[in-house]
């Protein structure tokens, strides 16, 4: 199982590991160049000095016997390297372990060496085994002349062993080795602590979704401060989530509640006077009467199937494109209010209406605009007090139209307000048995508005109540 831990530290660990191998071998190879480049730095500098000594001691007025053997042990001590002098003919004659005599004492080097040595001016060997001596060592051979710097007297080599560089290689890869080590344990701990620090919201925001699937839709990831930005992020918004299909899940729980309460009573009542009619409790010359009453409370239900039914297609799909038309919005609405005029007659409303003096086009669906002017009127003059005030205004502005229906009468409660647009939602509880509708007309006409991509408002003060919608304005 991919656990977080493994996910965050074994991509650290190869990137760790990578970097300590890149970094030691990186160090070594410096640290191993920088031996060997001070080593052979030395062995020259020796080589040059012995072979001025062994060039005084053997031309005339030079050195004495004992001021060079001397000379050459103190070097050698000093530089803690060997010195070896060979005759021009290549047979060693001296060596500065055993300057008055040594096993290696008429040991002969390679002429072919002897020459290259006296052409190139010295010669420098890395790791080479030299006849006398039985490790790898670095050699430095020079020429060696007379005081006059004319004539050959032979070579002289100096050499230390190679192992006393692989020695201090070894101590520092032991080092190294063991720094890496420590390094890489304190990472285990502090990835461990991390991952355990980043895995534990996560696991909360399993528990939390486990627990929200099984229907617990209170359940909430609880935020630290100490959680990281991300995942804090990732916790506000599952919650966000959470609150949200709460929310929906309520909203579903009660439209099944509300649309089994609005269909009882119709259901109740066609059931009621069938029965009667059947049975015979009501008279033969009623039953047209009550058949009709049967009748009509059978089309509001088939009126309440089709809204339902347009809703969710609405909010399914939205607005196709192809339904969109450009149209005049003033004649639209005009040919709406006209549809009023007997209840606005029986009412003895006064009606205001603000339009341009030019035409207004705008593009959407003109049947659902139609209907959205439909409904809003339709309240509008409903709850509008006999002898009222009734407005139609059309405002563009922008890119927009604003479209505003107004009546006079009782203001909506600020309470009520945020609700005028829900299913179901009428403003007096007690006339859920209204006969003149199901409490759908706002939210049909919002579902439209929105679907187009745009709003709608309200605003009920001081004995006025206005709706405003707006619509794309085009030429």
């Amino acid at each position: 199982m991919k656990t977080t831990f493994s996910r965050t530290f074994v991509p650290a660990a190869i990137i760790l590991l990578c970097a300590l191998i890149f970094v030691g071998v990186s160090f070594r190879a410096l640290v191993e160049g920088y031996l060997i480049e001070q080593s052979l730095d030395r062995l020259k500098s020796d080589a040059g000095v012995i072979s001025q000594l062994a060039g005084a001691y053997y031309s005339e007025d030079g050195l004495t016997h004992e001021d060079f053997l001397l000379n050459l042990s103190v070097a050698s001590q000093v530089s803690n390297a060997d010195a070896v002098i060979w005759d021009d003919q290549g047979k060693l004659i001296m060596c500065s372990a055993a300057p008055f005599g040594c096993e290696h004492q008429g040991s002969e080097v390679n002429l072919e060496y002897l020459n290259r040595v006296r052409t190139q001016g010295q010669a420098v060997d890395i790791g080479v085994r030299v006849s006398l001596y039985a490790e790898r060592r670095y050699v430095v051979s020079v020429p060696m002349y007379d005081a006059r710097n004319t004539l050959f007297l032979g070579i002289v080599m100096v050499s230390l062993p190679i192992e006393d560089t692989t020695r201090v290689l070894q101590r520092l890869t032991d080092i190294y080795l063991m720094v890496a080590l420590i390094v890489v344990l304190l990472a285990v701990v502090v990835m461990s602590i991390v991952a355990r620090q980043q895995s534990k919201p996560l696991q909360q925001m399993a528990k939390t979704a486990t627990a929200f699937g099984h229907g617990d839709l209170t359940a909430r990831v609880e935020l630290e401060g100490s959680y990281p930005t991300e995942i804090e992020e990732l916790a506000l918004a599952f919650n966000n989530m959470a609150l949200s299909l709460q929310k929906s899940e309520y909203q579903r729980q009660e439209f099944v509640a509300n649309v089994s309460h609005e269909l009882k009573t119709p259901m109740t009542t066609i059931g009621g006077y069938i029965d009667g009619i059947l049975d015979g409790t009501i008279p033969p010359e009623r039953s047209r009467h009550y058949m009709k009453i049967v009748s009509d409370e059978t089309k509001r239900l088939s009126r309440l199937v089709r809204s339902m039914l347009d809703i969710s297609r609405l909010q399914d799909g939205g607005i196709p494109e192809e339904k969109k038309t450009r149209f005049d919005i003033e004649e639209c609405a005009g040919q709406v209010l006209i549809t009023f005029e007997q209840k606005i007659t029986a009412k003895d409303l006064n009606v205001d209406v603000e339009i341009p003096d030019f035409p207004v086009y705008t593009h959407a669906c003109q049947d659902y605009i139609t209907q959205v002017i439909y409904n809003l009127l339709d309240n509008a003059v409903k709850f509008c007090p006999q002898g009222g005030d009734l407005g139609l205004y059309i405002r563009p502005a922008g890119s927009k139209i604003y479209v505003t229906i107004a009546n006079g009468g009782e203001t909506i409660p600020p309470e009520e307000l945020p609700l005028v647009f829900d299913r179901f939602h009428k403003l007096d509880k007690s006339r859920s048995q209204n006969r003149d509708g199901w409490g759908l007309g706002l939210y049909i006409v919002k579902t439209i508005v929105c679907s187009h991509g745009e709003d709608i408002s309200v605003s009920s003060k001081n004995g006025r109540t206005e709706f405003t919608f707006t619509l794309p304005l085009v030429n």
